[in-house]
């Protein structure tokens, strides 16, 4: 889309196996909270995945998929990844820090109203539920939802517009920031999770908002139509993101609020236009 060629698709996982080969480099002032973070950060994202259907509704953790559960139970990850930023007593780690909870602040009710808006037409807060009862995009509501949460998964992954992932200049980076003083397998953990979480909120996006073709039972033609029509979905939604970064720029950090407060106003209101259109 930008006229380069870029690395292989398999270069991240190069990344991480280069990463677990390498030795840890850790500060002297580090606590606890900075070695136990990177395994409480991996263990919230694996549980998060466990309560998210994929390509079957019919998932053994399905019945406790509550999506107020999950996005605290990735919200225990930042958390950990905040305070570790802020272990190691540098400014770049402080000021990342800082950044990602101010960010999260705008995020995470903007995210529960976009996902409100599917629950109440599906009467139950729990993902395999919502992806069961819903259909294609139907109503202007979930159109409007839709607008925020893609902007809520940009904020949370860290992509441009949000943040750069690829720099380390400070008057850019925010997710990066926490990680600067990690190194080997710490940092291949935090990666690692940090791409499980990305394809985890498409996942979500999909079962959410674009649920068609979700298997309803194990049969093993259906689970392999599911899968096909899933990767499809995610293939769609990654090159959608892909767009969104290449004909967009880094916003300021002080620009933010306005798209992230933008973004809060669609959710609100998707919310609302779905209350008076089955109020009618």
């Amino acid at each position: 889309m930008q006229g380069r060629v870029g690395p292989g698709i398999f270069q991240p996982y190069y990344d991480l196996i280069r990463l677990f080969r390498k030795d840890m480099v850790v500060s002297a002032v580090a606590s606890w909270i900075f070695k136990a973070t990177p395994y409480i950060v991996m263990t919230s994202v694996i549980a998060a995945s466990m309560l998210v259907p994929v390509i079957t509704i019919k998932t053994p953790f399905g019945i406790i998929g509550d999506v107020i559960a999950l996005i605290y139970i990735l919200a225990l990850g930042r958390f950990f990844m905040a305070l570790a930023g802020l272990d190691t007593g540098t400014a770049f780690g402080g000021e990342g820090s800082s950044r990602e909870m101010t960010v999260a602040i705008l995020v995470e009710p903007m995210m529960m109203l976009s996902i409100f808006t599917a629950a109440i037409s599906a009467g139950s807060t729990n993902i395999a539920r919502i992806a069961a009862t819903q259909s294609m995009l139907y109503s202007p509501s979930h159109i409007l939802a839709l607008a925020a949460f893609v902007v809520a998964v940009l904020a949370e992954t860290g992509r441009i517009p949000v943040d750069n992932p690829d720099t380390h200049l400070e008057l850019t980076m925010i997710h990066e920031g926490m990680l600067l003083e990690y190194s080997g397998k710490y940092l291949a953990l935090m990666e690692w999770a940090h791409y499980i979480k990305q394809m985890l909120l498409f996942t979500i996006t999909a079962d959410i908002f674009f649920p068609a073709g979700i298997a309803h039972s194990t049969e093993p033609y259906g689970l392999a139509v599911s899968s096909g029509v899933y990767i499809l979905k995610m293939l769609f939604i990654a090159v959608s993101m892909a767009l969104i970064e290449s004909t967009r720029a880094k916003m300021r950090f002080f620009q933010l609020p306005s798209l992230l407060g933008g973004a809060f106003v669609l959710a609100l209101l998707s919310l609302v236009t779905y209350i008076m259109m089955g109020s009618r």
